[in-house]
């Protein structure tokens, strides 16, 4: 069984392939069963969960385990960590384990700019990136390969950790900065991306601009909020999997609220990639795209993977 650490599973996840490689196992036949959700929070109310996610296609199957700890930014320690064990489907042999917490974020950031190839505007040039962690500060580079992003916006609860992350873009290329008015910067942005681990809403519907595409792709629980249920009123909305319609706190709101019914989902990830829906269809329209993420996603970064090295 072969091992790939971060550095190695980083290197072979460049945007420019996993991007169409999503894309293609989007439209590839593969089973992906519902995740299992274990609640690890302590006696001493520190909250803590454990996710299992398997997937599987004619060549490989594999899953993930995910630890989240929302508290570990207090302790300056990433608030997830994962592995990802991948198999031969055939045989059931173990092939390789890989960096779980780099097939993640690189996985969420690309879904998040394939979403964004179908949904955003063509000449959408300003970026908002809501959020300062890992996953966050991969969302402007994903989005460089599928639209011509120059300016990016960063905010964060953390103003320090926007100023970095900021800094970082620059280097990259990416006329950044940090922004403190969340509500100014989403009325200037194109794209507005959440990446965060927030139980309450964080944009709203009445600072986004006709023609803006949101992408929320922190919550993957009932609790988990990054927008408020107007952000789903009358707005043009699509899924990664249905299994958001089951998990994400900010579709289950305005669900319950009346505000929005699950009918009204216009296309999942699959649907868009296989040319069953058009996607984006005029200019005016905004956008929303809410992912949870799916196991489908990990098994085909981790068949890079290990296929780059084969």
């Amino acid at each position: 069984m072969l091992i790939f650490d971060a550095e190695q599973t980083r290197a072979a996840l460049p945007f420019e392939q996993l991007i169409p490689a999503l894309e293609a196992a989007f439209c590839e036949p593969a089973r992906v069963p519902l995740r299992h959700l274990h609640d690890l929070s302590t006696e001493a109310g520190c909250p803590a969960s454990v996710l299992l996610m398997p997937a599987w296609n004619a060549r490989f199957f594999g899953i993930k385990t995910v630890a989240i700890y929302p508290e570990n930014g207090q302790r300056q320690l990433p608030g997830l960590h994962s592995t990802y064990l991948l198999h031969d489907a055939t045989s059931g042999a173990p092939l390789a384990l890989i960096d779980g917490n780099e097939i993640t974020s690189r996985r969420t950031a690309a879904a998040s700019a394939l979403a964004a190839s179908k949904l955003a505007r063509s000449d959408a040039e300003t970026l908002l990136v809501v959020g300062a962690g890992r996953v966050a500060s991969l969302l402007a580079p994903a989005y460089r390969c599928v639209r011509p992003i120059r300016r990016v916006l960063v905010w964060n609860i953390h103003q320090a950790q926007a100023h970095a992350l900021a800094a970082r873009l620059a280097e990259q290329g990416f006329a950044a900065q940090a922004v403190n008015d969340l509500e100014a910067a989403c009325g200037e942005a194109d794209i507005v991306t959440c990446a965060t681990l927030s139980t309450a809403p964080l944009v709203r519907r009445a600072w986004l601009r006709p023609g803006t595409h949101l992408d929320l792709i922190g919550g993957f629980t009932p609790q988990m909020r990054e927008s408020d249920d107007a952000c789903f009123d009358g707005t043009c909305v699509f899924v990664d999997t249905d299994e958001a319609l089951l998990k994400a706190g900010d579709l289950l709101s305005p669900i319950a609220n009346g505000v929005f019914a699950p009918g009204q989902v216009l296309a999942d990830l699959a649907a868009l990639c296989q040319g069953r829906h058009p996607g984006r269809t005029s200019d005016t329209q905004t956008t929303v795209f809410k992912a949870v993420g799916t196991a489908l996603e990990d098994l085909a970064a981790a068949q890079r993977v290990y296929l780059n090295h084969a």
